[in-house]
Order: structure tokens, then C-alpha cells, then sequence
């Protein structure tokens, strides 16, 4: 009875929010041709594109976390990325030989490989912020941008380390390196991520993140965002919530990057630069530095519309129109399209105290 009453309670809570997207989500698969009501106009170049964009939802929600919601200044974000991507891949393309399986072990695996890409991601998540998160902004911009770097470094030496474990005898493992093909990129990964499960993942993950932020957990990262010295005062470990929400953060954009190994099919340490780092901090700048909200609209709307100007044939000013839309933005709304400001299905609502 009581797991019951948790299921109710969870329906009432969410009830607009699990409207909305199933009902998003239904119209996309009428235009989609799934539900025969209206002739397909979303082809497989544009049901990509949306995908892309809720990969982007997850990329960007998470490092609101961290950004955002705790006040830390992290620039290495995909090279989380690019760690989910790489173990995600391993064990469907290189340990497992996913698509030569039947549909429900082959979804078995995947499902695997993401959390495990999560988990190795917010591993090396606590193991890079623990000595560095007692650094402040710049500071720790440029750990984190340097972090990125060097993932994406090791990546692409892996031949040479590879090399170099089969030259003091470790042949098992030099083969197993030698597998990822980092320099050349890593291919033949198999089309698993389904617009559904792409789908469904985002908006778990939305839920996840936007239930930590409104945890107590979540209450003490934004107390030291808002102020790291009283935070501290009122015997808050700022240490351990910067450490959570940025293992947290790391784990998600460790998920994202699995997803996206898997809609690409082919990965390559450059997927994984500095610029892809940038883009997510476009997008959470532009939604608003503390919402949610404003980070879903931001990656939505700037992942679809340039491609929407490649569609309309405007690809030559592509890269004129994006900046100036950026620049409007940020002189029209510097605080984001949303600011601090969220969806009200997205805000829980307060129990009264008797």
C-alpha cells in the first residue's frame, strides 16, 4: 500500500510535467510517420538533429549543476563527454558485439554501457575535483579546460601507449588500447540510440537533476554559490557539495556522450575539443545561468537552428547569423532568455507546515 501511495504521489507531483512530454513526444512521432495521421515530415536527418538536441538538453542541465546552481566555473565538460563516449563504445563495439544480438540483450547492453560510462565519468570526476575544487574561478576554469585537454590527449596517444604496454610485456591490455583506434577514430559503433530511449533518458535525467537541486543537497550547493564563506559558517562542507555536484554533473555528461557515440556511430578525439566545451557554455548562458528551464530552450533552439539555416540555404552565413543572434541575446537579456526563472511543473510545490 505505502508503494502505492508513493506512485500516486509521484503522478500528482508530475502529473503536468509527464503530460507535456508525452504529448511533445507523440507529436514528434506523428510527424515522424510512426502514428500514420499525417504524411512523414521529419526525415532522418531531422529526427537526428532532435536527437542531438536532447543530448544537449543532458550536457547542459548537468553542467548547470556545477556552473549554475553551485558557482564553480567548469570549461572541461567534454572531456566527460568523451570518457562516456569511449567506455560506452568499448563494451558494445570492441568487449560485446552488440549488433549482432537480439533486440532485447542488445537494449540490455546499452542500457549497461551508459551507466557504466556515467560511472567511470564521475570517477574521474571526484578524482579531478577533490584536489582541485578549492580553487575559484579562473583557477579552476583553467584545471578544468587543461582536464579536458588531456582526456582527449590520452585518447589519441593510445597507440603509442598501447605500444608501450606490449614492449614490458602487458599484450592482453596493449591489445585491448589498441582497439580504440584513437588517433584514426573509433567506428563500426552500432545505431543503438533509439529516439525513444534518447528520449526517455533526457527526461530522466531532467527529473534527476532537477529533484537534487531542490534536495537539501542541492539547497547547500546553491548556498555556496550565493555565498561559499557563510555557506562554511553555518557548518556546510562546501568541499563535499562542490565534489557531489560536480561528480553528478560528470556522470550525466558521461551518459550524454555514450548516447552520442551511438547516434554518430563514429567517434573521434576531436568530437571532444575545447569547442565542444564552448558550445555547452553558449547554451547555458544563453538560457540563464541557474534554470532549467532556460537550459532546455537554449539547447534546443541553438542546436535546431543552424540547422534550420543549412535547410533554408543560408549555410554561408550560418556562422554570421548564430553570433549576432548570440550577441542580441546577451545585450537584450544578459541574465539568459530565463535568468534564475523556471516552468512552474518544474518548481515542486511547498508542503505547508502545520
Amino acid at each position: 500500500m505505502k508503494i502505492i501511495k508513493k506512485i500516486i504521489n509521484l503522478i500528482k507531483e508530475y502529473y503536468k510535467f509527464i503530460l507535456i512530454t508525452v504529448l511533445v513526444y507523440l507529436l514528434i512521432e506523428i510527424l515522424n510517420g510512426t502514428i500514420p495521421i499525417v504524411p512523414r515530415l521529419l526525415n532522418r536527418y531531422y529526427m537526428q538533429i532532435l536527437m542531438f538536441a536532447l543530448i544537449n538538453i543532458i550536457m547542459t542541465v548537468s553542467l548547470n549543476l556545477i556552473n549554475g546552481f553551485t558557482g564553480q566555473f567548469s570549461i572541461g565538460h567534454a572531456g566527460f563527454m568523451c570518457i562516456g563516449a569511449y567506455t560506452s563504445a568499448y563494451f558494445t563495439t570492441i568487449l560485446f558485439k552488440a549488433a549482432k544480438m537480439a533486440y532485447f540483450p542488445q537494449l540490455a547492453l546499452f542500457i549497461f554501457s551508459l551507466i557504466m560510462g556515467g560511472l567511470i565519468a564521475a570517477i574521474a570526476g571526484y578524482l579531478i575535483g577533490l584536489p582541485t575544487l578549492k580553487l575559484k574561478g579562473d583557477y579552476l576554469a583553467i584545471v578544468t579546460l587543461a582536464f579536458g585537454e588531456v582526456v582527449r590527449s590520452i585518447v589519441r596517444a593510445s597507440d603509442e601507449i598501447s605500444a608501450f604496454l606490449r614492449q614490458i610485456g602487458l599484450v592482453q591490455y596493449s591489445e585491448t588500447i589498441a582497439k580504440i583506434s584513437g588517433p584514426r577514430g573509433l567506428s563500426t559503433i552500432p545505431a543503438l540510440s533509439k529516439f525513444w530511449l534518447v528520449y526517455v533518458i533526457s527526461i530522466l535525467s531532467v527529473i534527476i537533476m532537477r529533484n537534487f537541486i531542490y534536495s537539501t543537497h542541492g539547497r547547500a550547493c546553491l548556498s555556496i554559490r550565493e555565498n561559499e564563506v557563510a555557506a562554511e559558517t553555518m557548518g556546510i562542507n562546501t568541499t563535499r557539495y562542490k565534489i557531489i555536484a560536480f561528480s553528478l554533473s560528470a556522470f550525466f555528461a558521461g551518459v550524454g556522450g555514450g548516447l552520442f557515440a551511438h547516434v554518430l556511430r563514429f567517434i573521434h578525439p576531436d568530437n571532444f575539443s575545447f569547442i565542444k566545451s564552448i558550445d555547452y557554455l553558449i547554451y547555458l548562458y544563453a538560457g540563464g545561468m541557474g534554470s532549467i528551464t532556460g537550459s532546455i530552450l537554449a539547447a534546443t533552439g541553438l542546436t535546431i537552428f543552424p540547422e534550420f539555416l543549412r535547410v533554408i540555404n543560408f549555410q554561408q552565413w550560418r556562422m554570421v547569423i548564430y553570433p549576432l543572434l548570440l550577441i542580441i541575446l546577451m545585450l537584450r537579456k544578459p541574465d539568459g532568455i530565463f535568468g534564475n526563472r523556471e516552468f512552474s511543473f518544474l518548481v515542486p510545490k511547498r508542503k505547508e507546515v502545520n
